[in-house]
């Protein structure tokens, strides 16, 4: 009889195809009745749950850079000794159901993880703790199951402008236990409306000063966050409206601002983002993390002293304007050998100079800057805000980057801005597909309705689940 998708999944090696090699997702380690039954074992059960998407597959490096390679954002370097080939495949949109990536395993372990405190906390009483304290943690694991959700259906599925009764994802709810289920691939159109549903309720049962105890507020699930995570949701569903009133709830904030032309430059290689600023959630990585490869870790792969698979593409630079700050985040190697630029996003952390040894970086996920583009597009689209126009939020983000303001903004303009504003990461590529536009990267462009846009799903999982549907042409 074969296994269960999910508990085979949490055992298995997974293929990280864009990496060509084989990842193992971490064990799960949180099932146990006897963990389960107090909220201190709850509690660090949530904990454990981030430490996935620290991993290279996700947003520890080549879930983000792969998107950049494969949209035309990154390229390999003119310099074949600066490169391992482990981004060949993403450079050439070359996959198969054996060749893929490995976000399939980890993203449904941090779901099955989060499905056990869930499931654990629903009318069980683990004394010593209020109900609020339930209900925080309750929060922090809706939103690691939808983020995780979120990242597969965009990575695995089309888009809701081009195919929203199309196959989407599992979405799963509750870990199967008994190694039968073999769940199917849910519309594109369900999917994300569970990942709204659990996002509006952990919206509405977290404490609104809630911080995970021991964790820096910018590494841990607040509810900035998932209002964040609720307008970028919004956006790829087509709700114009509710992207952007998610989105005016996060630019509201007191605890936010925009990065001045300044300070843009500078905070990328901070070991946690300080208060203020644009950071409302990053991922936390450090050597010691037992789910990051450091050494396979951004800041290793965009520097010409670490691995330096990934330099930037001449079509990204050919776009910055000479008096544009965010242009300075390039920078070549110190003697110049490669011929190519390297991003200075990830420097590596208390790394000064964005060309020395690079150090694990952290991976910011959800910043104000965001937030704008999100509302802009949304008010392209037809949403009202009093206050607010596209043009006021594209001009917001421009002036604090040197630029001189727009004198009118449309739909090309958003895409454009988001382009150079989320360079390296991992925007770009799905910008592409949900607003259903071919890519324009000079060396392999791709047509809107090219299979290739959809990554596909991983064969081992093809094997063991007959209710699972390949996506065409794989």
């Amino acid at each position: 009889m074969k296994k269960s998708f999910i508990i085979l999944l949490l055992t298995s090696l997974v293929l990280a195809g864009c990496e060509n090699f084989l990842d193992e997702p971490p064990r799960l380690e949180q099932s146990s009745d006897l963990t389960l039954s107090t909220y201190s074992g709850l509690n660090n059960s949530i904990a454990g749950a981030y430490g996935p998407l620290a991993s290279s597959v996700w947003y520890g490096a080549f879930y983000v850079l792969d998107a950049e390679m494969r949209a035309g954002n990154a390229a390999i370097p003119t310099n074949t000794d600066f490169t391992s080939g482990r981004m060949l495949e993403a450079k050439n949109l070359n996959y198969s159901p054996t060749n893929t990536s490995g976000l399939w395993g980890y993203a449904y372990y941090v779901i099955s993880a989060a499905n056990n405190v869930i499931d654990n906390l629903e009318g069980k009483d683990v004394g010593g703790v209020t109900q609020q304290d339930l209900n925080n943690l309750k929060a922090e694991a809706l939103f690691l199951r939808a983020l995780s959700h979120f990242d597969l259906v965009r990575l695995y599925a089309t888009s809701m402008a081009k195919g929203p009764d199309e196959p989407g994802v599992p979405y799963i709810y509750h870990t199967d236990q008994s190694g039968t289920a073999m769940p199917a691939r849910e519309t594109v159109r369900t999917v994300y409306q569970n990942i709204i549903n659990d996002l509006l309720e952990a919206e509405t049962i977290i404490d609104p000063a809630y911080v995970g105890a021991g964790v820096d507020p910018k590494a841990s699930i607040s509810l900035p966050a998932i209002q964040a995570l609720l307008s970028r949701a919004y956006l790829y569903n087509q709700e114009w409206q509710k992207a952007a009133d998610y989105a005016t709830k996060v630019i509201s904030n007191p605890a936010y601002s925009l990065w001045t032309a300044s300070q843009l430059p500078n905070v990328w290689n901070k070991e946690i983002a300080g208060p203020g600023g644009e950071v409302i959630f990053e991922v936390y990585e450090k050597k010691s993390n037992s789910y990051d490869a450091w050494w396979e870790g951004p800041s290793h792969m965009t520097n010409p002293i670490g691995y330096a698979d990934c330099a930037t593409h001449s079509d990204l630079l050919a776009l910055y304007t000479s008096t544009d700050v965010r242009k300075t985040l390039f920078r070549t190697d110190p003697d110049g050998v490669s011929g190519s630029f390297w991003t200075t996003k990830y420097k590596g952390k208390g790394d000064g100079d964005a060309l020395g040894t690079p150090d694990a970086n952290n991976v910011i996920v959800l910043r104000l800057s965001e937030m704008y583009l999100n509302r802009a597009e949304a008010l392209v689209n037809g949403a009202t805000i009093p206050g607010a126009t596209a043009l006021s939020d594209i001009n917001a983000i421009v002036t604090k980057r040197g630029l001189a303001p727009y004198s009118s903004v449309g739909a090309d303009v958003v895409f454009l801005e988001r382009r150079l504003e989320l360079a390296f990461e991992g925007h770009l590529w799905f910008d592409y597909i949900r607003t259903n536009r071919p890519s324009t990267r000079s060396d392999k462009p791709l047509a809107a309705d090219d299979y290739r846009w959809l990554m596909p799903i991983p064969q081992r999982e093809m094997d063991v689940n007959d209710n699972l549907v390949q996506n065409p042409e794989y």
